[in-house]
């Protein structure tokens, strides 16, 4: 093989696995009907405060542009994790430290720690997680027993997940998890746009001693921005010590994690 078609070879290899991600997940989603407009309308449920708004979050335009048409526009340039860690770390605040970068075909979300979250989120679509810096702990309820909500308390079983720096992580869809990231830590999720009669699901359980597993309370919305609607949800729970309370035994449900130790 001369040296030219050595070049060549390597180069359409390199296109190939540059393409790879983005082929994934339209062969996953072939069968939804074709994206005719920029977003989707809020069809939130009965439970859904006000309060909870769809936005877009980018980032800047001179570090990654992208369009919402049906070809969308590649990239000139890779993003620069460390440097964007390094110019853009104050916007992984709490409760849950994320921030988007990009919502338009796959959401990708850059997620740093300690967070501050109790609840675990459900979702009917696939979920990617790597961890980049650090370990973080995905609490999680048996996928088997995740749809529904009227078993009792001594069925629902829950598993602890950790996920070390370099590692990552598949969450199937209609599973109940809890992420819990650590200080100094950053990982990458990535999530796929819900369709259009989806609802996604915020749900709080009671851990007290004979009680644990019931489900305390629960709330469901069409997600459009997970950079923004989750934050909202979780802290205006946070402030109603009424919706965090078991009616079965009275406990209130913390908004903090307490004795998780970082795998």
């Amino acid at each position: 093989m001369n040296s030219s078609t050595a070049l060549r070879r390597g180069a359409n290899l390199l296109c190939k696995e540059a393409v790879a991600p983005r082929c994934a997940f339209r062969c996953y989603r072939q069968s939804a009907p074709p994206k005719t407009s920029t977003s989707t309308p809020l069809r939130p449920s009965e439970n859904v405060s006000s309060t909870i708004r769809p936005s877009r979050q980018s980032l800047p335009a001179k570090r990654y542009a992208s369009t919402t048409t049906a070809t969308t526009t590649a990239p000139t340039s890779a993003l620069n994790l460390p440097k964007w860690l390094e110019e853009n770390s104050h916007l992984l605040k709490p409760p849950i430290n994320n921030h988007c970068i990009y919502n338009d075909d796959i959401t990708v979300m850059i997620v740093g720690g300690p967070n501050a979250r109790t609840d675990y989120h459900i979702n009917n679509t696939t979920e990617f997680f790597y961890q980049y810096r650090g370990s973080m702990l995905l609490k999680i309820v048996s996928p088997s027993l995740s749809t529904n909500p009227d078993l009792s308390p001594s069925e629902v079983q829950f598993h602890d997940v950790p996920i070390r720096e370099g590692e990552l992580y598949v969450l199937p869809p209609n599973t109940p998890h809890n992420p819990i990231r650590f200080a100094n830590t950053v990982g990458i999720v990535l999530e796929q746009p819900r369709p259009g009669d989806s609802m996604d699901k915020l749900r709080w359980y009671c851990r007290s001693k004979g009680c644990e597993g019931r489900i305390v309370y629960e709330e469901s919305f069409h997600c459009t921005d997970l950079g923004t609607q989750i934050k909202e949800a979780v802290q205006r729970v946070g402030k109603d010590e009424e919706l965090r309370r078991c009616k079965s035994c009275g406990e209130v449900v913390e908004m903090v994690p307490k004795g998780v130790v970082q795998p």
